[in-house]
């Protein structure tokens, strides 16, 4: 048998060494013993330490997060709280401007509804003044052709005297024209002052409302509906009809018929009082739309007492309220 060749793991474990050392006398079972040192272990390093200090950071954030929104949020909450009083208050304001606007309307309607009695007076009125101009002018004209006839004396002074008669005359008609005019604004006056005393301002958003003020005011208190385009109701001597609605806007279109005449109210509000005087009445009448609809609005008219006799108010609609 071949001699066994020494490798590379018998010298790495001194066997190569212990067998060419061997004496050539030493018997072949005899043990060799081999001493290996084992590895000294790494100590791990210690994950509980990191961990802890982990947390710590997290709950450090946490923390901070929490007081910031907790800041915030009070923060948040004052400002909101003043916007909502600064609204409140921009709201009542609107709310009295409103108001306002609406009897400033009502007044320049009943103004306008007024005059409208007294426009053939202002037309006689313009026709007395182009008179007395144009009689002037003739006057003028007339000593101007005297004088270059060379008129004697006599008959330039009888030209003028007959021109300042007739200019007193035209001078007197339009003096009691203005007259007139002057009775009929204060007729209009006491009529406005009367309506806005019994009135007070107060507009009934509802049924219940009207029966309150029914019983507090001096006025009689008539309901009304217009329940489509078109549609007409009496009430007395005044005829209305509903031209139409724009519920974007809150505003409404009726034409009103009384005394013979027919008057269009445009793009009025809701709850916005519309005045108009009707012959015979001792203060203005008061139409009210406090509800509206597509092409439909429903509401009130208020009178002076009696007015309309034959008409059934909201209190005799109601026996006993």
């Amino acid at each position: 048998m071949a001699d066994k060749i020494p490798g590379p793991g018998h010298s790495m474990f001194g066997l190569n060494e212990s067998a060419q050392n061997a004496t050539p006398g030493a018997a072949p079972n005899s043990r060799q013993v081999v001493y290996v040192q084992p590895a000294t272990p790494v100590a791990a390093p210690s994950a509980g330490g990191a961990m802890r200090w982990l947390v710590g950071v997290l709950l450090a954030v946490s923390l901070i997060n929490l007081i910031l929104m907790v800041y915030f949020w009070n923060d948040f909450k004052t400002i909101g709280s003043k916007q909502t009083d600064q609204l409140d208050l921009l709201t009542r304001r609107m709310d009295t401007s409103d108001e306002r606007y609406a009897q400033l309307r009502g007044q320049f309607q009943v103004t306008s509804e007024k005059l409208g009695l007294t426009e053939q007076e202002l037309t006689r009125a313009r026709s007395l003044a182009a008179d007395i101009q144009k009689k002037q002018q003739a006057a003028v004209q007339d000593l101007n052709a005297a004088i270059a006839k060379k008129a004697s004396a006599e008959e330039v002074n009888k030209v003028q005297a007959d021109a300042n008669a007739k200019i007193g005359g035209l001078s007197t008609d339009l003096a009691g024209t203005r007259k007139d005019l002057e009775n009929t604004k204060s007729e209009f006056a006491n009529a406005l002052s009367g309506t806005k005393g019994e009135l007070g301002g107060a507009i009934a958003r509802t049924h219940d409302e009207l029966v309150a003020l029914a019983h507090k005011t001096d006025r009689d208190y008539f309901e009304f509906n217009l329940p489509k385009r078109h549609a007409q109701q009496k009430i007395g001597t005044v005829n209305m009809e509903l031209d139409r609605t724009d519920t974007k806007r809150n505003v409404f279109t009726v034409v009103l018929l009384f005394d013979d005449k027919r008057t269009v109210r445009k793009d009025k509000a809701i709850n916005e009082p519309v005045y108009f005087y009707v012959q015979g009445a001792s203060s203005a009448l008061e139409l009210v739309v406090n509800k509206l609809g597509k092409d439909t609005i429903a509401g009130y008219i208020s009178t002076p007492k009696g007015f309309f006799p034959s008409a059934t108010n909201v209190l005799a609609a109601r026996p006993g309220a």
